[in-house]
C-alpha cells in the first residue's frame, strides 16, 4: 500500500522527487533565458558602450602582443582618411562624425552626469512603493545649434507637466530655451528601390509612442543673425514656401494653400518681413499670372506702395475702394463655386484660374477703426465670407494686425495660420495663438525689440509652437524683385467703383447758400481715414519695409 501524499496526522508531505526536480530545472531554464534576453537587450541599447569595451580590449591585446606600433600606424590612417573625408565631403562629415562625437560626449558629460540631479530638483521624480521613478534618457541628438534628448516618461506622467518645467530644465542644463516636443515623429520622404524596404523600417521607428517626447535644447541661437532672403522658387508649392529660418537651422516653409494667415505683432516687430518673404516665394507665380495678389494699405501706402508692381490690384487712399475690392473677391469666390460645385473640394491654382490672395496690411483699421459705420459693416460681411468659405475655393486672405483682441479683429477666430511676432502682453499670446499657447513655450511677449522679424509659428503635427525668425527683405530688393516680377494685367474685369451718394439737402436755406440765421452752408467733409490718437497708434513712422529697422 503506497504512503499517501500527505499526512494529515504528522502534517508530512511526501515529496514526489522526479516532479521536483523538473519544475527546479523549468524554473532554472526559464531565469536563464530571461536572463540572456535582457543581456541582449541591454547590449542592443547600450551598443555604443559594448563597442568601446571590445575596442579597447583588442588595443589591450594587440598592445600586449605587439607593442605601440599598430596603434600609431592605425592613428595615422584614421587621421588621413578623416582628412581626405572632410576635405571632400565637409558636410557629410560633420554630420556622421563631428555631430555625433559631440552627442555622445554631451550625453555622457552633460546630461547623464547630472540627470539623476536634475530630474528630481525640477519635480520631474514619481515616488512609487518606497522607490523613485525617474525618466529615462533613451537617446541625445547633436546638432550646430541644438541639443534633442528622447525621453521616456514613467507612469503618471504627462508632457504637460514638462511644458512646466522647461525653463527649469534649460537652466540647469546650461542652455537658455528648453523645447518641449511631444507629437508623433514624422518619417523622412523615401525614394528609389529601397524604398518600399525604409518605409517598413521607418514604420517600426517612427510608430507612435505616447510616453515618449523629445527635449530640445537651444545650445546656440541661431536667430540673432539677420536671415538673409530666399532666393525666388522656379514656380512656387504653396504647400512648402520657404519664408523663414527655424532655431534648429532648418528652412521654415509656410503652408498657404487652403489656408488663410493673421499676422500679430506690435510696432517695429517685423510684420512686413511675413508679408514681403511671402510675396517673395510667390514672386515666380505672380510674374506667370499663377497667383493674383490684391494689396490693401490702410496705412496711406508706407508699406505696401513700394512694391505696388507686384500686385494686379492695389488701393491705399480710399476706403469705398477697398470694401469694392473686398466684394469683388467674394463674387469671385461665388463664380468659382458655382464651377467646382460637386467636382473637387480644393481649387487648383492654374494661369486661368489664379491664386487670390488679399494681403491687408493693417486689418484693424478695417473692422475697428473705420469712421463710416457703413463701410465698416460691409468689410467686415465680405471679410466673414472670405474666412469661412474661401479657403478651398483659392480666394485667401493674409492679414496683419497690432491687436489680436476680439473687439478689434471680430474675425480673429476664423484664420486657420497664426504667426506671433513680438507682442506687448501676455494675453496676446493666447488670444493670437489659442489657448495654452504660452505655456507650452510661446513666449512671443518676451521676443526683444532688437530681434524684429522672430516669431512662433504652429508647425504640422506639432502641438507645441516653434520658433523661427522671417527673412529680411530690404527696401532695393523689393524694388527689384517688382521690376522682375510684376504682375500681369487684370484679365477678368471687376466693378468699377461706384460714387456714394449724394447726402440730402436741408430744406431751409437761402438762395445764395446760407441757411437760417445767417450761417452759410457747406457740404459735409468725408471724415478722416484714422482720428490722429489712432494715427500714431500704427507704425507709420516705421521704415519702409514692416517698421522694422535692423
Amino acid at each position: 500500500m503506497r504512503a499517501p501524499l500527505v499526512n494529515f496526522r504528522r502534517f508530512q508531505v511526501a515529496a514526489p522527487w522526479p516532479l521536483v526536480w523538473t519544475v527546479t530545472g523549468l524554473f532554472l531554464l526559464v531565469r536563464l533565458v530571461v536572463g540572456v534576453v535582457r543581456l541582449g537587450v541591454a547590449a542592443v541599447r547600450n551598443w555604443r558602450s559594448v563597442l568601446v569595451v571590445a575596442v579597447v580590449l583588442f588595443a589591450v591585446d594587440v598592445y600586449r602582443s605587439y607593442g605601440w606600433w599598430p596603434h600609431l600606424l592605425a592613428a595615422v590612417v584614421v587621421a588621413g582618411g578623416s582628412g581626405v573625408w572632410w576635405w571632400r565631403g565637409r558636410e557629410s562629415f560633420h554630420r556622421l562624425v563631428v555631430l555625433r562625437l559631440i552627442g555622445l560626449w554631451r550625453r555622457s558629460w552633460v546630461y547623464r552626469r547630472q540627470w539623476h540631479e536634475v530630474m528630481s530638483l525640477c519635480g520631474l521624480v514619481k515616488k512609487y512603493d518606497g522607490g523613485k521613478k525617474l525618466p529615462v534618457l533613451l537617446s541625445v541628438r547633436c546638432t550646430h545649434a541644438t541639443d534633442e534628448l528622447v525621453v521616456r516618461m514613467p507612469r503618471g506622467q504627462n508632457p504637460e507637466v514638462y511644458h512646466k518645467a522647461a525653463r527649469d530644465l534649460a537652466h540647469s542644463f546650461g542652455s537658455r530655451h528648453c523645447r518641449v516636443r511631444s507629437g508623433r515623429p514624422v518619417a523622412p520622404p523615401r525614394s528609389g528601390h529601397l524604398a518600399w524596404l525604409l518605409r517598413l523600417v521607418d514604420g517600426i521607428r517612427f510608430r507612435d509612442r505616447p510616453r515618449r517626447l523629445r527635449l530640445v535644447f537651444i545650445r546656440r541661437d541661431p536667430l540673432r543673425q539677420i536671415v538673409k532672403p530666399w532666393p525666388v522658387p522656379s514656380r512656387p508649392d504653396f504647400t512648402a514656401l520657404p519664408v523663414g529660418m527655424r532655431e534648429d537651422l532648418a528652412v521654415y516653409a509656410l503652408r498657404l494653400l487652403a489656408t488663410h494667415v493673421l499676422i500679430g505683432g506690435a510696432t517695429r516687430m517685423g510684420k512686413g518681413s511675413v508679408i514681403w518673404s511671402l510675396l517673395r516665394a510667390l514672386a515666380s507665380g505672380i510674374r506667370s499670372g499663377l497667383v493674383r495678389v490684391w494689396a490693401i494699405d490702410p496705412k496711406g501706402g508706407m508699406e505696401l506702395a513700394i512694391g505696388a508692381a507686384l500686385f494686379s490690384r492695389y488701393v491705399d487712399d480710399d476706403w469705398t475702394r477697398m470694401a469694392d475690392m473686398l466684394d469683388d473677391a467674394v463674387a469671385r469666390m461665388r463664380a468659382r463655386q458655382q464651377v467646382l460645385r460637386g467636382k473637387v473640394r480644393v481649387h487648383t491654382p492654374t494661369t486661368d484660374e489664379p491664386l487670390i490672395v488679399v494681403v491687408i496690411d493693417e486689418i484693424a483699421a478695417l473692422l475697428a477703426f473705420l469712421p463710416d459705420s457703413d463701410l465698416r459693416n460691409r468689410i467686415t460681411q465680405a471679410l466673414g465670407l472670405l474666412l469661412t468659405q474661401g479657403a478651398g475655393l483659392g480666394v485667401l486672405v493674409v492679414a496683419a494686425t497690432q491687436d489680436p483682441r476680439k473687439e478689434v479683429v471680430s474675425v480673429r477666430d476664423f484664420f486657420p495660420t497664426r504667426i506671433a511676432l513680438g507682442l506687448t502682453e501676455r494675453s496676446h499670446v493666447d488670444l493670437l495663438l489659442g489657448e495654452g499657447a504660452r505655456d507650452r513655450g510661446a513666449l512671443a511677449d518676451q521676443i526683444p525689440l532688437s530681434a524684429p522679424g522672430v516669431a512662433y509659428v504652429l508647425l504640422d503635427g506639432q502641438p507645441e509652437p516653434a520658433r523661427v525668425r522671417f527673412s529680411f527683405i530690404p527696401d532695393d530688393v523689393i524694388r527689384e524683385m517688382a521690376a522682375t516680377f510684376p504682375a500681369p494685367p487684370e484679365t477678368q474685369s471687376h466693378p468699377e467703383p461706384t460714387p456714394a451718394p449724394a447726402r440730402p439737402v436741408p430744406a431751409a436755406r437761402n438762395g445764395n447758400g446760407t441757411g437760417v440765421g445767417g450761417r452759410t452752408y457747406r457740404p459735409k467733409q468725408d471724415a478722416p481715414l484714422l482720428p490722429p490718437s489712432l494715427l500714431n497708434a500704427l507704425d507709420l513712422n516705421g521704415t519702409r519695409n514692416g517698421g522694422d529697422s535692423r
